[in-house]
């Protein structure tokens, strides 16, 4: 089967990358109502070439806002596995739009790399398996195991319709594993399994004072200042060890396990201090950097703000201050619980004179983690190395991904995270690219996987 559809992707390499640029051309950005019918223009896209390609029962699944493309492919070997393959089509906005060097929405290759919005995240890595699909079809007139496809339209702004989706409709998108492609490796070129994925909670603290700004000289001494207040709290929360120091939120994280710190120990290290322009490095007392950001919680202060923010001085006792608070948990930990965790430590130590305030975010996700050995892992693993000629290495990352969560908290079957982008691919930001070296490498390792999955 391998060669093949190797061959097959490489005599259609010029006509597959014209319909590729055909799919990112197609502006579906889905946070901007300006674009909802381009949105549908993108499902419409996946919906077409799906059926052309051979699956079955090829629909858009309406949600309150963006539908979700579903097809199936159910017609291999009675003991065939079923995977779901999960994506999204939808993309960022493009500002600011004078920052690019090129249209956002007429893809064009420059120095390798294919530069678009979206070309990385996630319409390049989701085409790229559906031209496998496509491969494997035409040179041998059937898939070799079972095929779902949910490709949504709403990952960008949080995926508001799909839980609920993959709830209501449980055996229509039920599975024995799931791959996703909406990730990367830590370095081009460098097949990179990822095993494990951070969850995320935050809150909003609000703190509040007078009922007007004050007169800094006729009030300072008597009324308490809602910023220095807010300060305090904020300092009580993480010690200078990079420990936080709030009872209850390291309640249920496993230890990191020497087996771990090897697999760890093998992964690239990223110069943080080249990357992000800062001087040295912290992290958690007992842990390096790189261990910190991949296998340990975060507590963060993603914003703060009040009182006079315009230029020279305002002498005021300002009426209000706000901090926003993010926090990247591992497996063990509650997203609920840490939430709770964090209001009672903020009212256990505001000071007297105000009044606080704590909102929850609404959007939170438990870790996410599968054993690096699991067999699933490991053909992924071998199928990475065999295209890309080098030895994988195994990381846990320190972003989230909800719908990971979701889908084993629904279904509690293994989740394969098959990503290509690479650490230069600027996702969000202007200038977005895809290399397209591992765009073929990419291919050629998924042609590999499904011939490794169906072996007993």
């Amino acid at each position: 089967m391998s060669e093949k559809a190797l061959a097959y992707l490489t005599e259609n390499r010029n006509r597959l990358l014209q319909k590729l640029n055909d799919f990112l051309s197609i502006p579906s950005v889905s946070t901007d109502s300006v674009h909802k019918e381009d949105v549908r223009k993108a499902a419409n896209f996946l919906e077409n070439y799906l059926t052309d390609t051979g699956f079955e029962n090829v629909h858009l699944v309406e949600t309150k806002k963006h539908p979700i493309v579903y097809a199936e492919y159910m017609m291999a070997e009675p003991d065939a596995p079923t995977v779901l393959i999960y994506g999204h089509y939808d993309v960022q906005p493009v500002d600011p739009i004078e920052l690019w060097e090129s249209d956002p929405f007429q893809p064009e290759v420059r120095n390798g790399r294919l530069y678009a919005r979206g070309s990385s995240d996630d319409k390049g890595q989701v085409f790229m398996h559906l031209a496998v699909f496509e491969a494997i079809m035409k040179t041998e007139g059937k898939l070799p195991l079972n095929v779902k496809v949910c490709l949504e339209g709403e990952e960008e702004i949080g995926s508001e319709n799909l839980y609920t989706m993959l709830q209501e409709k449980r055996d229509l998108f039920q599975a024995d594993f799931a791959v996703i492609s909406d990730s990367g490796m830590v370095a081009k070129n460098q097949p990179t399994i990822l095993y494990g994925l951070k969850g995320f909670t935050g809150i909003e603290i609000t703190v509040s004072g007078p009922d007007h700004d004050l007169h800094s000289g006729m009030y300072g001494g008597a009324v308490r200042n809602p910023i220095m207040a807010l300060s305090h709290i904020l300092a009580s929360m993480k010690n200078e060890n990079e420990v936080v120091t709030v009872d209850g939120f390291y309640d249920g994280v496993e230890d990191l396990t020497d087996e771990e710190r090897e697999l760890i120990d093998q992964v690239p290290s990223e110069d943080f201090v080249q990357a992000t322009g800062i001087t040295e490095t912290v992290s958690e007392e007992g842990y390096t950097a790189k261990e910190h950001t991949m296998v340990r919680p975060t507590f963060e202060v993603n914003g703060i703000y009040g009182g006079y923010q315009g230029e020279g001085t305002k002498t005021i006792i300002p009426t209000s201050a706000t901090a926003k608070i993010t926090c990247r948990l591992v497996p063990g930990q509650d997203p609920i619980s840490v939430q709770q965790a964090l209001e009672s430590h903020v009212h256990k130590v505001a000071p007297k004179g105000v009044t606080v305030e704590v909102k929850k975010e609404k959007l939170s996700a438990k870790a996410y983690k599968v054993e690096p050995n699991h067999p699933l892992i490991q053909k992924a693993a071998e199928s990475y190395t065999k295209a890309f000629e080098k030895e994988t290495v195994y990381v846990r990352m320190g972003g989230s991904i909800p719908v990971v969560e979701w889908i084993e908290d629904i279904y509690n079957i293994p989740i394969v995270l098959l990503g290509f982008g690479t650490p230069e691919d600027r996702l969000h930001s202007p200038n977005e690219s895809f290399p397209l070296d591992s765009y073929d490498k990419g291919m050629e390792t998924l042609v590999y996987y499904w011939n490794e999955v169906i072996k007993k």
